[in-house]
């Protein structure tokens, strides 16, 4: 049976949690995201409480950050979602995708308008993809792929 959290309390401790685990194992979130069978995108936001694990993942994660059981039956639950709480978040990296989002979501929603119509581009059907590459005048780049289906409108 499928569980729902309606408070974010106890994932926002798990993840607490977890993470503290994943320092002290000198883990990454890739290894992490191995022995779940899942993308490093989804395996993270599962972990940071924004999704729940299917029961072997959950177990299969658990087993490896060293929780007990209730953590693994906690990580299965869907949770109650967004983890940025306030208007304007504090933290230079989450900043500056607020920062993108101001600059460049009415343009990302005329593109996408323009390209599909009324509609949305979906969060729950979506896959995320992040990469280093080299910046050929020098240093590296941060590539991200939001990879979302679209939803279009349907009028009733």
């Amino acid at each position: 049976m499928v569980h729902a959290q309606f408070d974010p309390t106890a994932r926002q401790t798990l993840a607490a949690a977890a993470v503290d685990a994943k320092i002290r194992k000198n883990l990454s979130w890739q290894r992490i995201a191995e022995a779940s069978g899942l993308s490093v995108a989804f395996t993270t936001a599962a972990v940071l409480g924004q999704h729940a694990l299917p029961k072997a993942s959950a177990e299969a994660v658990a087993e490896l950050l060293g929780l007990d059981e209730d953590a693994a039956l906690l990580l299965q639950t869907v949770p109650t979602r967004g983890s940025i709480p306030g208007a304007i978040p504090t933290d230079p990296t989450i900043y500056r995708f607020h920062e993108m989002l101001q600059v460049y979501g009415t343009t990302l929603k005329a593109l996408v308008h323009e390209e599909f119509g009324d509609g949305i581009i979906s969060a729950i059907n979506f896959k995320l993809d992040v990469k280093k590459v080299a910046d050929p005048e020098g240093g590296e780049r941060a590539v991200i792929t939001l990879d979302g289906k679209y939803l279009p409108t349907k009028p009733f």
